[in-house]
């Protein structure tokens, strides 16, 4: 027998409903909110004074000033911020609604993960928050707010205006658009009363995101119950006899463990062909159009003239929206969110490796000198994990990234915007699709990657952890406790345990009267 004692707490009531956590979501709601609602107030603001087609000018700078020339770039640079802004928003109204939903899957002893897809798991109920109508509404609201900055940033002309020093000349300004800022803050908004709603709909056990807490506060409530027999068995023995275990050298990947990561990798490398199939047609329009036509550039595809940016002599293809008004706002909006949809839906889904990774790296701490801590800052994931800081970096990066390959006309005349030219450029959306590669490729390599070692993995699993955690404390050590005949028992403890052995079969505390190998 191990001189190993269970000094740690075999109860599960301890656990950390997190209230740091909801402290953290309910600011970042309120500031969610009140940027909506300045988006609000602008947008009405410019189409009171300016029309559904006017804009804002912000600083105006005339033709002569060293300025003059830097105001397309600053465009962008106010793109990518604006990007960013709908990112942090959408995070948090995204964790409040995630962590309701999870909640929701509980009461119906649904829940299986601990990280789910937000947007396409639903609770039951045609009505409830946390059901599928409010979700594929959310969906459209996602899309709809990552469209938006790419249609309110516009640079003004003003022609003919007499300068400070009395000289007649053109000026410029970086102009925002009414109509687009308006649905920006309309789309956020809405986001956040779903999501409240969703959270007031449910009784929230935990706020903590770290899958033990979450364990514990089911096994309390009694939503949860170990299963005997299973101290040596991963998330991928479910569907298999639940009886003892010899340990194994290497356990096995998120690809075979979560069904749902394996559809997730399917579709970014659709969204990557799909990326590949736009820029190659764009190519093939453009080879087969006259080259002195108006709809394509006169200058062929060269390195030379590729750029993260687009330059003026680039190549693309562009067309123009057939109507004025309203109509063409809403024509546009269907252009952008209906190529931008699959691109803003795949790096949400996105979330789910990061998340199911994360959930594995915290638990794999527990056979670590320093041991599993169980409570974590909420924050502190977003910025030490890897992948959820590649992914927090991506989502407004390829999001601009797309503005720039298919891009508006963003240039208004006194204070109007004519029309809508629509312009593909070529070599940005080759440069999407690198990017979309290289975040594919990182995923894929992630999730194929097998974990070294005998500790069983889980991958946010509620029943395997369920099954693996026996005794419950605030620092938790994985290893083997007990010696026995025919079964050992390996399990946790709030002090540091001793390798599994290899060569021994695992089954759990009393199973000496259990026979059965599988």
């Amino acid at each position: 027998m191990s001189d190993a004692k269970p000094t740690a707490d075999t109860r599960s009531d301890f656990y950390d409903r997190c209230l740091t956590s909801r402290r953290y979501a309910l600011v970042g709601m309120a500031c969610s909110s009140i940027f909506s609602c300045s988006c609000i107030i602008a947008g009405i603001a410019t189409l009171a004074s300016h029309g559904i087609m006017g804009t804002t000018p912000l600083n105006m700078v005339g033709s002569d000033s060293k300025e003059y020339s830097a105001l397309p770039l600053l465009a962008e640079i106010l793109t990518l911020m604006l990007d960013l802004i709908v990112t942090l928003c959408t995070e948090s109204i995204g964790f409040v609604h995630g962590i309701s939903l999870r909640s929701a899957l509980a009461s119906e002893s649904r829940l299986r993960f601990n990280t789910n897809l937000r947007l396409l798991t639903a609770a039951r109920g045609w009505y409830n928050p946390n059901g599928t109508l409010f979700n594929g509404i959310s969906a459209v609201l996602l899309i709809i707010s990552y469209s938006s900055p790419s249609l309110i940033v516009f640079v003004e002309l003003q022609y003919d205006l007499k300068g400070p020093d009395g000289i007649v000349q053109n000026f410029e300004s970086v102009a925002i658009a009414g109509l687009p800022l308006l649905i920006l803050g309309v789309a956020l908004l809405l986001q956040v009363i779903i999501a409240f709603s969703a959270m007031r709909a449910v009784k929230i056990l935990t706020w903590s995101s770290s899958p033990f807490d979450l364990t514990a506060a089911l096994v309390h409530h009694t939503q949860l119950t170990p299963a005997a027999f299973r101290c040596m068995r991963c998330v991928s023995d479910l569907d298999v006899y639940g009886g003892p275990a010899k340990p194994s050298e290497t356990q096995p990947s998120a690809w075979h463990a979560h069904p749902s990561i394996r559809k997730v990798v399917i579709f970014l490398w659709v969204i990557v062909a799909a990326c590949a199939g736009w820029a190659a047609l764009v190519m093939y329009i453009w080879d087969h159009l006259p080259h002195d036509a108006y709809f394509n550039s006169h200058n062929p595809l060269t390195l030379q003239g590729w750029s993260l940016i687009q330059k003026p002599g680039g190549n693309y293809i562009e067309y123009t929206l057939p109507f004025g008004g309203l109509g063409a706002w809403t024509l546009l909006f269907v252009n952008v969110a209906g190529v931008q949809g699959p691109l803003t839906l795949g790096l949400h889904c996105s979330e789910l490796i990061a998340n199911v990774i994360r959930d594995e790296r915290q638990w794999r701490c527990a056979t670590r000198r320093q041991g599993l801590r169980v409570a974590t800052n909420p924050l502190k994931p977003i910025f030490t994990h890897p992948l959820c800081l590649v992914l927090f970096i991506a989502k407004p990066f390829l999001h601009w990234m797309f503005g720039l390959s298919f891009d508006i006309y963003k240039y208004a005349g006194d204070g109007t915007i004519d029309n809508f030219l629509i312009y593909m450029y070529t070599a940005q959306i080759w440069n999407l699709c690198i990017a979309l590669f290289i975040l594919a490729s990182f995923f894929t390599f992630v999730v194929l990657r097998r974990p070294c070692g005998p500790q069983p993995a889980a991958y946010g699993h509620l029943q395997t952890l369920a099954n693996l955690v026996d005794e419950w404390a605030p620092v938790m050590w994985w290893g083997h406790k007990e010696d026995g005949i025919p079964y050992c028992h390996a399990g946790t403890s709030d002090h540091p345990l001793p390798d599994v052995k290899m060569d021994c079969v695992y089954a759990g505390s009393g199973a000496g009267s259990l026979v059965a190998l599988s």
